[in-house]
């Protein structure tokens, strides 16, 4: 091939061939060096959790058994029988508790020798009976429908009132008129109302307390 003097080269004429020191080449190196653009970085993989894990922890915790209603009615009456007991102990006062379940409700009596704790018309009784409800609704968070009785004064008055409605029953039934009861309080009425249920008649309740009565009807 023939040289042609540099001077006289023309653009045309001249050929850069690169080499590996060139800058060309360098990128050329470069380019073939440089990984493809990533694709979007990957989410951390969730950690799985074994389903039997979860299963087992479940299992490990175990939801408190449900007190039943006589379990209930059983912590009311200790409840109760706590309180009257320390009262009877501040009062300096003897007597021995005893606590019972019937009819749906918690029964603590008092067996005792006196009638101090009873009062007038049971009015006694009545107060202390609410201050025992009030004692159990506090701890338990729930309303009670304890029943106190002391020296017997309820049960007597259960059997008083038993003869006293059967009378005002056979009275209704013979002269198909009503009869209005004496004043009572709630505790006697409901005895009035089972017994006046159980003879197949209806009675109702009027006034205000503390003078509200039974009325049984034809």
């Amino acid at each position: 091939m023939t040289d042609i003097p540099l001077h006289e080269q023309t653009p045309e004429s001249r050929v850069d061939v690169p080499t590996s020191d060139t800058p060309e080449a360098a990128r050329e190196d470069d380019r073939d060096a440089v990984p493809a653009p990533d694709a979007a970085p990957l989410a951390a993989p969730a950690v799985a959790r074994d389903a039997g894990q979860d299963d087992e922890e479940g299992a490990d915790v175990e939801a408190p058994p449900k007190e039943s209603a006589a379990e209930r009615l059983d912590a009311e009456a200790d409840l109760a029988a706590d309180y009257l007991e320390e009262l009877l102990n501040i009062a300096d006062m003897d007597g021995d508790i005893d606590i019972f379940v019937e009819g749906g409700r918690a029964h603590v009596s008092i067996v005792t020798d006196t009638d101090q704790l009873v009062g007038k018309n049971g009015e006694v009784l009545d107060a202390l009976q609410e201050l025992a409800r009030l004692v159990v609704m506090t701890e338990t968070g729930h309303r009670s429908r304890l029943m106190l009785d002391i020296a017997g004064h309820r049960e007597r008055r259960r059997i008083e009132l038993t003869g006293l409605a059967k009378e005002a029953i056979a009275e209704v039934k013979e002269t198909g008129e009503q009869v209005r009861m004496a004043p009572m309080n709630p505790f006697e009425r409901k005895i009035v109302h089972d017994i006046v249920a159980s003879e197949g008649l209806v009675s109702e309740s009027e006034g205000v307390e503390p003078n509200r009565r039974v009325i049984i009807l034809p």
